[in-house]
C-alpha cells in the first residue's frame, strides 16, 4: 500500500542560501551604488517632495485662504489626508507586532517595511493638523507643559487634543520597536565598514556584539514593545474616530466608528505594506526573500479585513434606516446619491468588491494583480475618509448653508508632497539599513529555506 504524503510547505527563502549569502544579499543595497530602478523611483518622489514643500510655504506665506475651505466645509482634503495617513501608519507596527507575538515565520518579508511605514506615514499625517491651524507657529499651545506657566491653554475635553497624546505615544513606541529590530543589522553593517561609516554604524548599533546576553535582552525588549504597541493601535485609531463620533453631526455621531476606523486602518495598512513590499522586491531584487508565499499570506489578511470593512459599511446603512432618524437617513442618502456619489461608489467598489478577487488562488499569487489591487484599496480608503468628512459637511441641517467643495492646487500640492516625503524617506532608508531583517531570515532558514523545506514530507505509516 502506498504511504500517504503530507503537503510540502512553501519555502520562505529561495535560492539555496547560506548564512553568508543572506548577509551579502540583504546588505548589498546599503553598500553598492543606487541601481537605475531605485533612481527611477527616487527622482519622481523627490520632485513631489519639492512641490509639496513649495505648497506648504505658499500656504503659510499667503494664508489658509489659498485652500478652498468655506464656512460649511471647514474640513476638506487636510483632515481627509490626515486620517488616511494615520490609518496607514497605525497598521504598520501592528502588523509587525502581531506577527511577532504569534511567531509567524512569514513575518520576515514584511516586518521591516511595515515598521518603517509607520514612522514615515505618521510624519506625513502630522503635517496636516499643524498647517490646518492657519498659524503653524501656535502649534506648541496644544502641548500640556504650558500648565506650569499659568493658564491652561489646551482644551482637555477636545478629541483633537487626545489625538496629540495618543499619536505621540504611539510614535514613540513605534520608533523604539523599529529601532530595536534594526540594532543587530546595523552591527552587521558596522563590521563590514571602515572609517567614518564604521563609526556612525558603531554609534547606532549601541555596542552590539551578538553575545547571548544581548540576544536575550533584545528578544525580551522586542516582545515587551510588541505587547505595548498592539493595544496602542486600537486606542489611537479609536481616539481618531472620536474626532467625529463625539460630535452631533448626522453621519458622524455613531458608536460604530471606533471599531470601524480600527478595521479600516488595518485594512489600508496591509494594502500599503503590500505596495511597499512589491516595490522593494522589484527595485532591490529581493524576489528570493519576498516570495509568493509572503504575498499570498498578506492577501489573505487583506481579504479578511476588507470583508470586515464591508460588514461595517452595511451595518451603518442598516442602523441609519432602522433608527428612523430622518437626518441620519438623509446623511447616507446624500452620500450615495448626492453630489459626491462618485466617491461613495468608488469607496464601495475599491474596499468591498475588489478584495473579493483574492478568493482566487491565482490572483492571490499574482504580483501584477496584487500590486494593482493594493493601490486600488488605498484609493478606496482615501475615498472613505473623503465621503465621511466632505459629503457629510457639505449638506447639514440647513439647506441655505449647503455648499460644494473641491480642492485648490495648493491642497493637491501638499497631498502629493506627502507622497514625496513618504517615498523619499523610505527609499533613503533602504540605502542605510536592510529593508529585510537579516537576523530573522537566518533564524528561519533551517525550517523555511528551499533546501530544507519538504525534505521530511513523505511520512511512512
Amino acid at each position: 500500500m502506498i504511504a500517504p504524503v503530507s503537503k510540502i510547505r512553501e519555502p520562505l527563502v529561495y535560492g539555496h542560501k547560506t548564512y553568508h549569502q543572506i548577509t551579502e544579499d540583504l546588505v548589498a543595497p546599503t553598500e553598492k551604488a543606487p541601481s537605475l530602478s531605485w533612481m527611477l523611483v527616487f527622482i519622481p518622489a523627490l520632485v513631489l517632495l519639492v512641490f509639496g514643500v513649495f505648497s506648504i510655504y505658499w500656504t503659510i506665506y499667503v494664508g489658509i485662504g489659498t485652500w478652498n475651505l468655506n464656512k460649511t466645509i471647514n474640513w476638506g482634503w487636510d483632515i481627509t489626508n490626515f486620517v488616511w495617513w494615520i490609518g496607514i501608519g497605525h497598521a504598520g507596527t501592528l502588523i509587525s507586532a502581531i506577527l511577532l507575538l504569534f511567531r509567524q515565520k512569514w513575518r520576515t518579508g514584511v516586518n521591516r517595511a511595515a515598521e518603517a511605514m509607520t514612522i514615515f506615514a505618521v510624519m506625513c499625517a502630522g503635517l496636516f493638523p499643524l498647517i490646518h491651524m492657519g498659524r503653524i507657529w501656535d502649534a506648541f499651545y496644544i502641548m500640556p507643559y504650558l500648565n506650569t506657566r499659568g493658564p491652561v491653554w489646551p482644551n482637555f475635553n477636545s478629541p483633537l487634543l487626545w489625538d496629540v497624546f495618543a499619536i505621540s505615544t504611539y510614535l514613540i513606541v513605534s520608533l523604539l520597536f523599529w529601532y530595536t529590530g534594526l540594532v543587530p543589522d546595523l552591527a552587521t553593517i558596522r563590521d563590514r565598514s571602515a572609517g567614518l561609516r564604521k563609526k556612525i554604524y558603531d554609534f547606532f548599533s549601541l555596542g552590539w556584539t551578538g553575545a547571548a546576553k544581548h540576544w536575550q535582552r533584545w528578544e525580551y525588549l522586542s516582545l515587551i514593545l510588541a505587547g505595548l504597541a498592539t493595544p496602542l493601535v486600537l486606542s489611537v485609531h479609536t481616539i481618531v474616530s472620536f474626532d467625529f463620533a463625539t460630535s452631533v453631526i448626522p453621519g458622524w455621531h455613531t458608536t460604530i466608528f471606533p471599531p470601524y476606523f480600527v478595521a479600516g486602518a488595518v485594512f489600508s495598512g496591509f494594502a500599503m505594506v503590500q505596495t511597499l513590499m512589491l516595490i522593494s522586491r522589484k527595485v532591490l531584487n529581493f524576489e528570493q526573500y519576498i516570495t509568493l508565499n509572503h504575498i499570498e499570506s498578506m492577501n489573505k489578511v487583506i481579504l479578511t479585513t476588507g470583508s470586515i470593512v464591508g460588514v461595517a459599511y452595511l451595518t451603518e446603512l442598516f442602523i441609519s434606516w432602522y433608527s428612523g432618524y430622518i437626518y441620519e437617513q438623509f446623511a447616507f442618502f446624500n452620500r450615495a446619491l448626492g453630489p459626491y456619489w462618485w466617491a461613495y461608489f468608488g469607496m464601495m467598489f475599491a474596499n468591498v468588491v475588489s478584495p473579493q478577487f483574492f478568493w482566487s488562488g491565482k490572483i492571490r499569487r499574482s504580483v501584477g494583480w496584487t500590486f494593482f489591487l493594493s493601490i486600488l484599496i488605498n484609493i478606496g480608503m482615501w475615498f472613505e475618509r473623503f465621503v465621511i468628512i466632505v459629503s457629510t459637511l457639505a449638506r447639514d441641517f440647513l439647506p441655505s448653508s449647503w455648499s460644494f467643495y473641491s480642492p485648490s492646487w495648493v491642497e493637491i500640492g501638499i497631498y502629493l508632497g506627502t507622497f514625496g516625503l513618504f517615498f523619499t524617506m523610505f527609499l533613503l532608508f533602504t540605502r542605510v539599513a536592510p529593508v529585510i531583517a537579516i537576523a530573522e531570515v537566518k533564524h528561519i532558514l533551517k525550517t523555511s529555506g528551499d533546501q530544507y523545506v519538504g525534505k521530511d514530507a513523505e511520512i511512512q505509516h
